[in-house]
């Protein structure tokens, strides 16, 4: 099956935003599951890198109320590189007075591996109680046993989060997306991941590969903590703004609260993500 990573399916999608408007303050209620509107800064990395204040600021206006973000380290160069001349506690009490919350970010398994004890103490300064991983990095075609040993690696990072009272999660991507004998790499690491320690947070444009979240959710209540929210036309094969394509939202986030979400970030082009906030705000779930 052919794969392609969010990054780069969101960076092809980049050239079908559409502008839409600001909206005022009494607004900005998120209806879905109660819980508040978030968005990955991962689509504004770039201006981020340029003015991180400004960024969020921008993102609070467009509606957002809730930032997922990407580690310094393993994010450096990509945008993300700036952040680190802030301390957790800095960055905490910034985000804090521009008026979102954060209890999110993406880490690289890497930085995990090299130094996963100073990364959660930087995580529990800035206030995170989830840590997310996108990839475990394995190989293009695993065998049962790289799946197995990826698996047992993941379940020692997850446990030491746990002790630290950081809820450890993996996004589906890369290895993730690959296949073991017939069976998906994803489905297989349900079986070996440790559900106490280890969540998922589940890609929603990974539909277009046969990623049904709705399935997901329901087949594995309780497994996830979070998901990324695009929206998907079938029929053009494009992301859209959520509320527009042919996505059933209702059924998805009704399927997500069996799943166990406790938080979503809208991750497209930026124009995209300002035009998914009415819809959101009155999705009545």
């Amino acid at each position: 099956m052919s794969q392609i990573s969010r990054r780069d399916f969101l960076k092809q999608a980049a050239g079908s935003a559409s502008i839409a408007g600001l909206w005022s303050a009494q607004e900005l209620r998120a209806n879905p599951l109660g819980l508040p509107i978030g968005c990955q800064t991962w689509p504004v990395r770039k201006m981020i890198a340029r003015d991180f204040p400004g960024t969020i600021k921008k993102l609070k206006a467009a509606g957002f109320q809730s930032i997922e973000l990407c580690s310094p380290v393993g994010y450096a160069d990509l945008g993300f590189g700036g952040l680190a001349k802030y301390s957790g506690a800095e960055l905490r009490r910034m985000i804090h007075d521009l008026g979102v919350e954060c209890i999110s970010s993406h880490f690289s398994i890497q930085e995990l591996r090299e130094n996963q004890e100073g990364r959660i103490a930087w995580a529990k300064e800035l206030g995170l109680t989830q840590m997310i991983v996108p990839s475990l990095e394995g190989p293009a075609h695993p065998t049962m046993e790289d799946v197995k040993r990826a698996a047992d690696e993941f379940n020692r990072i997850a446990e030491r989060a746990a002790e630290a009272g950081i809820q450890q999660g993996l996004h589906n991507e890369g290895f993730i997306d690959t296949s073991v004998d017939g069976q998906r790499t994803y489905d297989i690491l349900f079986r070996l991941l440790n559900p106490r320690t280890v969540k998922f947070q589940f890609q929603i444009s990974a539909i277009e590969y046969g990623f049904d979240p709705i399935h997901y959710f329901t087949t594995y209540p309780g497994r996830f903590i979070s998901m990324h929210v695009q929206g998907w036309d079938a029929r053009t094969r494009k992301i859209v703004a959520v509320g527009q394509g042919t996505l059933n939202w209702k059924k998805i986030f009704a399927a997500a609260k069996i799943g166990g979400i406790k938080n979503y970030y809208v991750e497209m082009p930026f124009p995209l993500m300002k035009a998914s906030v009415p819809y959101l705000r009155r999705l009545q779930v």
